[in-house]
């Protein structure tokens, strides 16, 4: 009797268990399955222009949608703009309430915003319900805290402005909460185009938004395709661009705003390690392997598409996973019972199977369960790709299917080497019973979000975001809010201030790209050329390399480049002359090129990893010595700068030097992260962290105190840079090497290349091992830095152009530089039961 119930319990077969979409398909049929675009509070006709939007798991067209051109795109602008200043003139309260409202619309439609999903997009009925609608709630709950504690938690700043966002087909509903609730939280106004594929969602939302009385024009929401996006991303009157997709499409963005002074986040692709250790929990691994990779399909950028199990236990972990995967069940969405849902496209469909082909060419060995297949609609069984090289296809491109690639590891080292095996850095999983390994290992992956015996967890309080071509900026808690915030007298101040050019000097100098502010120094009158000093191609007149003491003229000796900590020639074997307001030859630069930039990102790289590692209270004793060395110098620095900018401004700048030293010694460890408590037995652990190796373009007007108020912070978090001072005044870097040699600074933690900013800049912008590029010069070199960033997408922080008041701690010190100092790591660890 007993062997029958165990035989039965084990050939039981589930039964369907569909969920109603009655009230979805009513909602269809009352608007005749025809929406157009929600502009200024009011529903647009659909006209010629429109695509179908089908339901994946049957081929059904649930409706048909207007296309935006051009036009509709302004007109959605312009209801942003025109809605803008009431908005912003809400109190915090006032826009809190009308995000609770959505929030509590978001529960009472929370059936039909699930079906509808699902419908849509192919995914799981119990995905949409039980995870992605209650996320949906929760951050609208949860900004609107954020709106009520606004002038609070962030004095000082001010909402950006009209936001265009463009928003993936994987998660429309999450992805549409994410976006908006900040954005209107922090007072900004927002034109929104959901993905082609899965448009019905964000237009329901849309109506949900009216119901509660949204002001008209605070919300606009635009559908089409990429050219649709494209309008968005390239109309003129937009102030931020945020983009969830693609890193191909993260590119184009990147391009396409790079001359002009749009605020941008992206959110792209990845390629997560999914690390297991011998003493993981091996059950729950596998668990959290299910909803690591085969969650939503695999179609989410964070899914754990890359074991790496420990050698020892690989077959014992592959055959449990062989195991799970024979009891996924493949099939209709709306099947409450149902793991894996439908592909959202035919192209979506055909690319993953052509991925798999080319794994298994390349000596992947596949594996799929034997599961019941529908017999019609986008469905693929999960694959299982073991025997995988680490350089292999499959290995290191977004499969974004549900594909899992296999490798293994000996030791945690090589875990960490090939977890870090990637152009990607979005998020990651590490499996142990041993928290010192998992911590350890979670520090070292360079991963905006690591889960530890954990995978796929979210909360509107904990950021989000990743890491290199995984993109920039954060989504969720208080690092997602700054993305829709900026100071509030670069808003109300910087924007009206544009530089200009300084006219050029009769003497020979380093081209015509340079500027300043109309009230900052006095131009540079050089005298002509000296004779035996011919210019070339009007770049700066190239003088022999100098000796150590007297060059030719009896200027005092050439300054040479600081690299790794030592005293370089440059490799052009040139210098320039370097003349004082005066349009007296004070001394000669070095000259530098390519292959000096490529020394000095080396050098940088190499002592990276050991600064950033380096205690906090290590780092500020040696500002705290380079302020001490400084001091001793004062009357040397300060009598060599007064031929730059003036005897009282020298002293200016080298006293407010000086007390930026010791600032940014104070906040080196003081700039701590902050641990978030998520609705679930976790601790997230918000840590900041060093970017890496950050390229640095100093400013003209004020050639001492610049270069310390954008270098010192970038150090005091523990990045090493390669800066390209002021080209006028680079003489001035002699004095900077000598007090860096004396205070304790390890060599390459910063590296001065001096030269034409203007070709220097770019192929700092261009190398792929500088993670990040801040240019404080004219507005061509803002451009010109984030055209060269786009390669690796690495981060850029400009001043488009604008002055800053140096002089002016509120805007030339403190956290907004630490900020852009550091990113994010948010370390997920259980607790408790």
């Amino acid at each position: 009797m007993s062997s029958s119930i165990v035989e039965k319990f084990y050939s039981m077969e589930y039964g369907p268990a569909p969920e109603d979409a009655s009230e979805v398909v009513k909602w269809l049929d009352a608007h005749k399955r025809a929406f157009g675009h929600y502009i200024d509070g009011a529903w647009t006709a659909v006209g010629k222009n429109s695509f179908e939007t089908k339901n994946p798991a049957t081929g059904e067209v649930l409706a048909r949608v207007a296309t935006a051109d051009a036009g509709d795109v302004d007109k959605a602008v312009k209801a942003a703009r025109a809605a803008l200043p009431a908005w912003q003139a809400l109190t915090g309260h006032q826009r809190a309430r009308y995000l609770y409202a959505l929030a509590r619309q978001v529960q009472k439609h929370s059936r039909k915003l699930a079906v509808l999903e699902t419908l849509d997009n192919g995914k799981s009925i119990r995905e949409s319900r039980d995870i992605d609608i209650p996320l949906v709630a929760r951050h609208f709950y949860h900004h609107a805290g954020w709106a009520q504690l606004l002038e609070e938690e962030f004095p000082g700043y001010t909402s950006v402005g009209v936001v265009g966002q463009i928003i993936p087909w994987n998660f429309p509903l999450l992805m549409f909460a994410w976006k908006v609730a900040p954005a209107l939280a922090a007072g900004n106004t927002v034109v929104i185009k959901p993905a082609e594929f899965t448009p019905l969602s964000a237009i329901l939302l849309a109506e949900i938004a009216d119901e509660i009385g949204l002001p008209a024009g605070v919300l606009n929401v635009i559908n089409g395709d990429g050219a649709t996006g494209a309008a968005i991303v390239e109309h003129k009157d937009i102030d931020k661009i945020a983009f969830t997709g693609s890193t191909e499409v993260g590119r184009i963005i990147r391009k396409a705003t790079a001359k002009t002074t749009k605020k941008l986040s992206l959110e792209l692709g990845g390629k997560s390690p999914f690390i297991v250790f011998d003493d993981a929990d091996l059950d729950s691994a596998v668990e959290g392997l299910v909803d690591g990779i085969w969650f939503n399909q695999g179609q989410v950028c964070c899914a754990g598409s890359r074991l790496l199990v420990q050698e020892r236990i690989a077959e014992k972990l592959y055959d449990k996973i062989r195991s799970r995967m024979e009891t996924l069940r493949v099939g209709s969405p709306l099947d409450k019972a149902i793991d894996i849902g439908a592909i959202v496209d035919q192209v979506q469909y055909d690319r993953i199977k052509s991925l798999i082909q080319t794994g298994v060419a390349e000596g992947a060995t596949c594996w799929q369960p034997d599961v019941t297949m529908p017999e019609k609609g986008l469905f693929l069984k999960p694959t299982l790709l073991t025997g995988v090289s680490p350089a292999s296809t499959v290995a290191q491109e977004e499969i974004f299917g549900p594909v899992l690639v296999a490798m293994t590891f000996r030791t945690p080292a090589e875990a960490v080497e090939l977890a870090n095996n990637t152009t990607y850095g979005l998020a990651a999983c590490v499996w142990s019973e041993n928290i010192n390994v998992a911590l350890d290992v979670a520090a070292q992956v360079k991963a905006g979000v690591v889960w530890v015996n954990a995978t796929n967890l979210f909360d509107a309080a904990c950021g989000f975001g990743g890491y290199r071509e995984s993109g920039y900026g954060r989504e969720g808690g208080k690092e997602g809010m700054y993305e829709y915030l900026e100071p509030r007298w670069l808003h109300d101040e910087l924007k009206a201030k544009a530089v200009v050019a300084l006219p050029e000097p009769e003497g020979p100098t380093l081209g015509d790209d340079d500027a300043v502010a109309e009230d900052g120094p006095p131009a540079f009158d050089g005298p002509p050329a000296f004779d035996g000093a011919p210019a070339f191609d009007g770049a700066p007149a190239q003088i022999p390399f100098g000796n150590d003491n007297k060059n030719a003229f009896g200027i005092d000796r050439t300054v040479k480049q600081y690299i790794g900590g030592k005293q370089a020639r440059p490799d052009s074997g040139y210098s320039y002359p370097v003349y004082a307001a005066d349009g007296t030859m004070v001394g000669e630069a070095p000259l530098g090129n390519r292959k000096d930039i490529r020394n000095a990102v080396e050098a940088a790289r190499n002592t990276a990893a050991k600064w950033a590692k380096t205690a906090a209270h290590g780092r500020a004793q040696i500002l705290y010595f380079i302020a001490e060395n400084l001091m001793q110098r004062r009357a040397e620095i300060v009598g060599k700068l007064a031929a730059f900018v003036g005897a009282e401004q020298a002293a200016i700048e080298f006293d407010y030097g000086i007390e930026r030293a010791f600032s940014y010694a104070a906040w080196a460890d003081k700039f701590e992260g902050s641990v978030h408590n998520p609705p679930m037995r976790m601790v997230t652990l918000a840590m900041k962290e060093a970017i890496g190796t950050v390229a640095i373009l100093c400013p003209d007007d004020a050639p001492l105190l610049g270069f310390l108020s954008l270098v010192l912070p970038t150090i005091a978090m523990g990045n090493t840079v390669v800066a390209v001072p002021s080209e006028r005044c680079a003489t001035l870097m002699g004095e900077l090497y000598q007090v860096f040699d004396t205070s304790d600074l390890p060599g390459g933690v910063v590296n001065i290349v001096a030269g034409k900013a203007s070709e220097l800049g770019k192929t700092l912008a261009e190398h792929d091992d500088i993670d990040a590029v801040w240019s404080f010069r004219d507005e061509a070199a803002s451009a010109m830095v984030k055209l060269g960033s786009i390669g690796n997408l690495k981060q850029v922080w400009t001043n488009e152009g604008r002055q800053l008041d140096w002089f002016d701690p509120a805007q030339a010190e403190g956290r907004y530089f630490l900020r852009h100092a550091t990113q994010i790591k948010n370390i997920w660890v259980p607790y408790g039961e």
